[in-house]
């Protein structure tokens, strides 16, 4: 990927006009999707296309690298728990990635389901189609694909309005004394590591989870994390912020290593609820937490004091 990093040297203009104006050979419309993408930061925030430019703004723009219009339909046997005409519901395995990117071009849920299902919503075009929310690669469960583009604007609105219910389960290093409690802390792009979030008082956005302990071991806790926002790495992040990160994580994990059986962190997409998009209905699905999640309990029960 290409990065570059400009200053604007007077306030008014528009985002997106601004950097077409900058760089002729980017069309507006790409410069918008990269935006709408979160390619573009200003000031280490990532904002919509007609935002209007202060002098001295730091606008920094990862160009990303092109992709493959024609998606490949591939038999990935997906686990359906769900599907009608407008929505369907899988239960994602861990290590399986959402949407083709670089160095994912197959093997994705998008490939997965270009084989399984051709009606899916155009709204985030050829790449991503049906996507509606993301769950990272090394998380497994829940996710939800709108098959038109109604189904699709009704659950991104609801995903907006804080209406949908996203519950995980996750292990995490250290025994946390207190039954229950809530994070709110804001989360950004970390200044010292660009492939990282961070918790930040400054170019961030508001993150707020809820957590509740389901067991306690020698070392480790089992927790119920849910979201009420939907940032990016927000449980990994918020976790390691309270000082009880997740078992597994390779980016914000537990400093000492512990040999779980487990390939990524210890976090697990449980429970997905929303409101049907056509008939208004109250859905809620749930996943049992993978082999790998429940064997590393086991682990966790290994310890001794």
């Amino acid at each position: 990927m290409e990065n570059y990093t400009f200053t604007a040297e007077e306030g008014g203009a528009r985002l997106d006009k601004w950097l077409t104006d900058k760089d002729p050979s980017w069309s507006r419309s790409a410069v918008q999707d990269w935006i709408k993408e979160g390619h573009v930061e200003v000031n280490q925030t990532v904002v919509k296309s007609n935002y209007k430019l202060k002098q001295g703004d730091q606008i920094f723009v990862e160009i990303p690298e092109v992709i493959e219009l024609e998606i490949n339909a591939e038999d990935l046997q997906l686990d359906v728990v769900y599907e009608d005409e407008d929505v369907i519901v899988i239960n994602k395995p861990r290590g399986m990635v959402v949407h083709p990117a670089p160095g994912h071009p197959s093997g994705t849920l998008v490939n997965g389901l270009m084989h399984h299902c051709q009606d899916l919503s155009g709204i985030n075009g050829v790449a991503r189609p049906g996507i509606v929310h993301r769950i990272d690669k090394d998380t497994s469960g829940l996710i939800m694909v709108a098959k038109n583009d109604a189904a699709h604007e009704s659950l991104v609105e609801q995903l907006k309005n804080k209406t949908t219910k996203r519950r995980y389960e996750a292990i995490v290093a250290g025994v946390i004394s207190h039954e229950k409690g809530t994070i709110d802390a804001p989360i950004g792009r970390d200044p010292q590591d660009r492939q990282k979030m961070t918790v930040t008082e400054s170019h961030s956005r508001d993150a707020v989870t809820h957590f509740q302990v389901l067991k306690r071991y020698a070392r480790h806790t089992h927790v119920a994390c849910e979201l009420e926002t939907g940032r990016t790495h927000q449980i990994r992040v918020h976790m390691r912020y309270i000082e009880f990160p997740i078992v597994g994580d390779p980016k914000y994990g537990p400093r000492k290593k512990h040999d779980f059986p487990i390939e990524g962190q210890a976090l697990h997409a449980a429970l997905l609820g929303f409101k049907h998009p056509r008939t208004g209905d109250d859905m809620t699905f749930t996943a049992e937490p993978p082999a790998d999640f429940k064997n590393s309990l086991h682990h966790a029960s290994l310890f001794s004091i």
